[in-house]
């Protein structure tokens, strides 16, 4: 019987490059490209083996959908990718649900390798050293992830949380992540 796999990535190309391949190495494939779409799928198709999650789709975070398919899916083996690793959204996708999180851009066989086996850890390194010591603007900008996903993306309410004015936490965010060096 074929594995059930639900794609949520709002890049097409991505998205039907995936696709192909998983349905190339056995799997009956679903794609959605945003939470809304994938909202409508676990309406009309249930019961996903397995599920690869994008954290951000355009202006949307994935996490409190990552809640709704597992408590719809239970069983579903769930994988987030992202072009923007942070430990605060982490520990949240793990907690929500996911069993890997993988820093895009990822092979089809890491991220198949990822659906199947537990936490095989992130393509990204988090021990400490001169090399990927984080600057201040990157533990900042991983701080307001943090509270914009405590406020469930209510940017009003995070910039109270943080002390900005919300105005100058929208700039920020729009500015997107400082670069790793």
């Amino acid at each position: 019987m074929k594995k059930r796999l639900l794609i949520v990535d709002d890049d097409e190309g991505f998205r039907n490059t995936l696709k192909i391949e998983f349905a190339e190495r056995g799997y009956f494939v679903f794609c959605a490209e945003s939470i809304s779409s994938a909202q409508r799928l676990l309406d009309v198709e249930q019961n996903f083996d397995f599920a690869i999650v994008d954290l951000r789709l355009k202006s949307e975070f994935s996490l409190n959908f990552l809640k709704e398919l597992t408590a719809t899916n239970r069983c579903c083996r769930t994988v987030v990718l992202t072009g923007y690793p942070s430990t605060a959204s982490t520990v949240q996708a793990i907690k929500n649900g996911a069993v890997n999180y993988l820093l895009k851009p990822s092979s089809v066989e890491l991220i198949e390798q990822a659906l199947w086996l537990d936490n095989i850890g992130t393509n990204f390194n988090f021990e400490v050293s001169d090399e990927n010591l984080a600057t201040l603007a990157q533990y900042e900008y991983e701080l307001i992830e943090f509270i914009l996903m405590q406020c469930n993306g209510n940017i009003t309410h995070a910039a109270q949380r943080l002390g900005l004015h919300r105005q100058s936490l929208q700039r920020k965010i729009r500015k997107g992540p400082p670069k790793r060096q």
